[in-house]
């Protein structure tokens, strides 16, 4: 199964206390299907990353590592992102009241079609008033 993967599933990977089944699930389906983002993911993570080592929760070798593991992953950025900012994501923004991060990956995954997987609630909410397809809470089951 294809699917627009956030970076709040993402972040799920990386850090133990944010460990969720959900995320586990998700990158289960990495195993026989394509995730898609956002141009703004990778500054997202990266953003993350950064703002654990400066707190102290994670080395620098540790950021590369989860880096590698992202790279390794069937994971596709999508280029046509940008393109869909100035208009799709500020309408989807104002319409669901989202951040422009958030608007991004609504906007992907009613572009491309395709379900989207996030632990954000409010980008869970606005999904399911945009029609979008959500990953479901019990993968498997």
């Amino acid at each position: 199964m294809d699917f627009v993967l956030d970076c709040s599933v993402t972040i799920g990977w990386c850090f133990e206390d944010q460990a969720t089944p959900y995320a586990d699930g998700v990158l289960q389906m990495l195993t026989g299907g394509l995730a898609m983002v956002p141009s703004i993911w990778t500054l997202e993570v990266a953003n993350v990353l950064l703002g654990a080592e400066r707190h102290d929760c994670l080395r620098p070798a540790d950021s590369a590592r989860f880096l590698a593991l992202l790279q390794s992953l069937p994971i596709t950025v999508d280029r046509d992102s940008p393109q869909h900012l100035w208009n799709e994501v500020i309408h989807l923004g104002r319409e669901y009241k989202l951040s422009s991060y958030d608007a991004s990956y609504l906007e992907l995954a009613m572009r491309s079609g395709t379900a989207l997987a996030t632990l954000d609630r409010d980008l869970k909410k606005a999904a399911r008033k945009a029609g979008v397809e959500l990953v479901p809470e019990k993968l498997g089951g």
